[in-house]
């Protein structure tokens, strides 16, 4: 009965051990994860980001299907302009006045010097623009949501957009308490509420809701 009693103790020293060193290390292990696969998911969301105030400065709004955004990305063309200051007689003023070029007027001159696609712009060569609406999460077959509309403030109408994904899908592999604690989490190095995501349907706002470590992300 020694033998016995001494493994049984030995064998809830070595689950209570393992316990202890689960609870100190998963979390660590969790958020090494979480980190990782974030980066992964703003990165498509800078280029939704991109893409849609590019949409935007072109079309004047912005649009709700990536299939629209891809093929605007694939026809699109930014102008580009040259500005140049100038001056000229006020003809009105000196008709007026009996004078021939006694007053000018100082103006900007826009010339239009060619064309260049959006895509290049944007992407430079890379046609990940293509991709950018999948979450790029092993195990995950889904794609971000995305939104557009229009939003209501002192009787003026603007365009808004929002593309998102929810936080239990990236770690839908990970502990179900942690990620319950990450959903609610709310902190100025974190990324608040239970999504990760770019623009507003409820506010005027085109950026995203993570903090400013994960912009070095980007290529």
């Amino acid at each position: 009965m020694k033998i016995v009693v001494q493994i049984v103790l030995w064998v809830l020293i070595v689950f209570l051990g393992w316990k202890l060193y689960d609870s100190i290390n998963g979390p660590i292990k969790f958020n090494e994860i979480k980190e990782a696969r974030y980066a992964k998911v703003i990165k498509n969301l800078k280029d939704i980001q991109q893409s849609q105030l590019a949409y935007k400065e072109i079309t004047g709004e912005f649009t709700g299907s990536f299939d629209s955004l891809i093929a605007f990305l694939d026809t699109a063309k930014f102008a580009i302009t040259q500005r140049r200051d100038t001056v000229y007689a006020d003809v009105e003023r000196n008709k007026a006045y009996g004078v021939k070029e006694g007053y000018y007027i100082e103006g900007v001159l826009i010339d239009t010097l060619g064309f260049v696609p959006v895509r290049d712009s944007l992407f430079h060569g890379s046609d990940r623009y293509r991709t950018m609406m999948n979450i790029p999460i092993e195990g995950v077959n889904s794609t971000i949501e995305l939104q557009a509309g229009h939003i209501e403030r002192n009787d003026i109408m603007y365009a808004v957009f929002e593309a998102r994904v929810p936080k239990e899908v990236i770690l839908h592999d990970q502990n179900p308490d942690l990620v319950v604690q990450e959903k609610a989490v709310q902190s100025v190095d974190a990324v608040n509420g239970p999504y990760i995501q770019v623009g507003s349907m409820n506010e005027i706002n085109t950026s995203g809701n993570w903090p400013k470590f994960y912009e070095t992300t980007r290529d």
